[in-house]
């Protein structure tokens, strides 16, 4: 447009011409014009045929400065970033091409350096997370059963400088120890001679003999073993008197567990009389806190909300019911003078001989009830001995027959 309009201005008459003052100046305003094209011409076709900045990668990275325009058959060159090594196999070096692109480079040109192999810990291993060795992995240190690790568990492998290095120093695996366990009160444990318990050793507690009437019950775990480094598998026991109070249902009856004196984990059972509900549960234990857990349960001629059971169909034994199990019991007494020795210990228990065996055999059949005859005469019986002996006559195993 410029050049058609100075063209235009020196065909004009002087006298026409407005914008110019000389042919000189037009012809002068005229040659810019068309240098002004050729510039910008060529400057369209440079652009066109020259590259744009490099391309990026992950594992390398430019020398020198970047610029936005590289001309055609310029290089540029590249070095691996920290932590990754130089692949002679693959070209670091990329050509602006003719076509405005630059010759294809890979990212395998460098690759991850790796940290120095580590050996397995004595008495433990390494774990290599990532199947190796190289800058960023981790690995991972445990110790055989009976041994704690002593160290980091985890290591990384991590740059420092234009190098890798383990984020730490190698853990030990050292020998799992514990110190002796608490000593209780009435009570002791045993190998307690021993200044030194070595992983899963164990340590017994006992009860003392108790200077009164009543035994010491063992509360808790009677064995404890060391679990860990200077760790107990659970606290130690307690040695005291757990005793609960005498058993009383009314409209109901005890079945089992008769006896004196009823101390820790004790068991009863009981049922209601004919024409009654029982509210709670039949079996009851003589807890730590000298209490039955659950609580005794209760009879009633309402039905419970959770027991909607028919009332017991318990009747009284009849006469001949009371005379066999007497019968047993003198039976069994007899038995008790013709043996030879007499029990030492408060917790020994008179069991019939086997001839005992024949009899029960022979009368279990005709009544369940000759069971709790034979159990309430048993009772009146210890509440005259001793405390010094429980007299049972096999009731353990009459109950369960």
């Amino acid at each position: 447009l410029c050049c058609s309009v100075c063209t235009i201005a020196i065909q004009m008459s002087p006298r026409e011409l407005i914008p110019c003052s000389s042919v000189a100046t037009l012809l002068f305003f005229q040659k810019f014009c068309f240098l002004l094209v050729a510039l910008v011409f060529l400057l369209s076709t440079t652009s066109s045929e020259a590259c744009g900045e490099p391309p990026t990668f992950e594992t390398m990275q430019l020398t020198g400065q970047s610029k936005p325009l590289y001309e055609v058959g310029e290089q540029v060159h590249y070095e691996c970033k920290p932590g990754y090594k130089r692949n002679p196999s693959f070209a670091t070096s990329s050509t602006c091409g003719a076509d405005g692109t630059w010759s294809s480079l890979s990212n395998a040109a460098c690759s991850k350096k790796s940290c120095p192999v580590l050996p397995d810990p004595v008495n433990g291993q390494v774990n290599v997370l990532n199947g190796s060795f190289e800058f960023g992995t981790y690995v991972e240190f445990v110790c055989n059963e009976g041994f704690y690790l002593i160290g980091k568990q985890f290591l990384r492998c991590k740059l420092k400088g234009l190098n890798v290095v383990w984020s730490g120093d190698l853990p030990q695996c050292e020998k799992i120890l514990c110190e002796p366990p608490a000593q209780i009160e009435n009570g002791k444990y045993t190998p307690e001679e021993k200044e030194v318990f070595e992983y899963h050793e164990v340590a017994t507690y006992m009860c003392n003999p108790n200077p009164g009437s009543d035994k010491f019950s063992l509360i808790g775990q009677s064995q404890i073993h060391c679990s860990g480094h200077g760790q107990w598998s659970s606290d130690p026991p307690q040695c005291k008197v757990v005793k609960c109070s005498y058993p009383v249902i009314e409209n109901g009856r005890q079945i089992s567990g008769f006896g004196s004196k009823y101390y820790y984990n004790a068991m009863i059972t009981f049922e209601c009389l004919k024409g009654f509900y029982l509210h709670g549960s039949d079996l009851v234990v003589c807890g730590r806190n000298s209490a039955w857990e659950p609580p005794i349960p209760t009879c009633s001629t309402e039905a419970s909300p959770t027991n909607t059971k028919q009332p017991s169909n318990a009747e009284s034994a009849d006469l001949d019911e009371w005379i066999l199990a007497l019968i047993f019991i003198t039976l069994c007494l007899q038995s008790r003078k013709k043996r030879k020795t007499e029990p030492t210990t408060p917790t020994e228990q008179w069991f019939p001989q086997t001839g005992f065996q024949v009899f029960w055999n022979s009368i279990k059949i005709i009544s369940s009830k000759i069971v709790i005859l034979i159990n309430k005469i048993v009772m009146l019986i210890n509440a005259t001995l001793t405390s010094k002996l429980t007299f049972s006559c096999g009731l353990n195993i009459l109950i369960i027959l």
